[in-house]
């Protein structure tokens, strides 16, 4: 076990971050550019162990990707196989990409960590087989599978349960755009979470130039065409804001983050609110954002059905604040690179905290907070949560901190340069 001792704050930080690109954003700007017409450009590409298999997995379908430099080329050709595709914990790629392989020529096998076995596939493979794809995955709805692709989407109407991932859509709207007809999603599930990145899709498809009609609730249509090249810049990833952020409420200092976007599609960017919730000060201009703390860090009670990758950085928050705090909405994270219900509730308690999970939410109170590991599953984003904790509670040691390399590589250099 390797751990690494979270660095306290010996006073109020006052610092400026410079976020990397969103990883959601670079996730699906590969692929739309691995089914476009002509080579693209990506400018401000975020390079993460996630971005580097989503990069791979096309390359192993006969994509040309140059990422040698700060912009990456990438140079479509028709997909093929055989080939097999490392999906590592991405839930991006094991979707996406796995949706991608059914325009491949050819078989395609997909594995990944022993983790992403266990990450559900069915719905998506389920909507995939209606919509004529043939796969062999031994009966198991998961992870390792193989897609046997023979060149062409038929096109037609599926029924899909997106309730434990809006990825499930997003993959399938981003493969129909390359149909041979047009396809038409039905979500037959009770909700779906991350309404916001399914919004993400869709724009980027329609930018692309592809149409995509979304005014029936819970019906999709997309029309099938020519996407388009270009240069594309890639956004800051606002996600990733977030525990850096939750450092000035910690600490009562201030973060400043240059390049926010004053428009945006990413989920990331209810931090905002959430944050001034929370006791913050939140100031967005033409220099970017800027976060300061204020007295006290407030319980709030939020759904964040929506924004579940704010949650880990919240809950820990609300573990340091000075009232009650009731996290809604969150069911499907049970789902993600591991249940991170299960998993902060375990934590936060195992170092004093009171925390309390329901199947859809997590009831917070606080409560003197003491030193002790705090393990991550192999989650950056506990991780990441975990080192805001460290910053007020002496002795917190994360386990496997290079975690973070998931989505932000470079983590503990920016995390020390936040104290200096």
């Amino acid at each position: 076990m390797t751990l690494w001792p979270a660095p306290i704050a010996g006073r109020p930080v006052d610092a400026t971050v410079e976020l990397p690109g969103s990883k959601s954003i670079t996730n699906r700007a590969l692929p739309l550019a691995a089914l476009a017409s002509t080579p693209s450009t990506l400018r401000g590409a975020l390079r993460s162990r996630d971005t580097d298999l989503m990069a791979d997995a096309l390359r192993a379908l006969g994509t040309g990707i140059d990422d040698a430099g700060p912009q990456w080329l990438v140079t479509p050709a028709r997909l093929h196989g055989p080939a097999d595709v490392d999906c590592g914990l991405a839930g991006t790629v094991m979707r996406f990409a796995l949706a991608l392989a059914a325009l491949a020529d050819g078989p395609v096998r997909f594995d990944g960590d022993p983790a992403a076995r266990t990450r559900p596939m069915w719905p998506l493979l389920d909507a995939l087989r209606q919509l004529g794809v043939t796969i062999d995955d031994g009966g198991r709805g998961a992870l390792p599978l193989t897609i046997e692709g023979n060149g062409r989407l038929p096109g037609g109407t599926c029924d899909l349960d997106s309730s434990m991932s809006s990825q499930f859509l997003s993959a399938l709207l981003i493969a129909a755009a390359r149909a041979d007809a047009e396809v038409v999603v039905n979500q037959v599930g009770a909700s779906m979470p991350s309404m916001p990145h399914i919004a993400m899709t869709v724009a980027m498809l329609r930018e692309r130039g592809i149409g995509v009609d979304d005014s029936v609730p819970n019906v999709w249509r997309v029309s099938p065409g020519t996407i388009g090249g270009g240069v594309f810049d890639i956004e800051p990833d606002l996600s990733n804001a977030a525990p850096f952020a939750a450092a000035a409420l910690a600490t009562r200092g201030v973060v400043h983050f240059p390049r926010w976007p004053a428009r945006t599609m990413q989920p990331g960017a209810a931090l905002v609110t959430l944050l001034t919730e929370m006791g913050a000060t939140a100031t967005l201009d033409d220099a970017g954002l800027t976060v300061r703390g204020g007295a006290a860090i407030r319980g709030i009670d939020a759904d964040l059905h929506d924004t579940s990758e704010l949650v880990p950085t919240l809950a820990v928050l609300a573990a340091l604040g000075d009232s009650v705090s009731v996290l809604r909405g969150i069911g499907h994270m049970r789902g993600h690179e591991t249940d991170r219900l299960a998993a902060l509730a375990n934590e936060l308690n195992g170092l004093g905290s009171d925390v309390t999970e329901s199947p859809d939410s997590l009831t917070i109170r606080p409560k003197p907070l003491h030193a002790g590991i705090f393990h991550t599953y192999e989650d950056h984003r506990l991780a990441t949560s975990a080192a805001v904790l460290g910053l007020v509670v002496p002795g917190i040691q994360v386990e496997n901190i290079a975690t973070t390399s998931k989505t932000m590589p470079g983590f503990v250099e920016l995390w020390d340069a936040l104290l200096t």
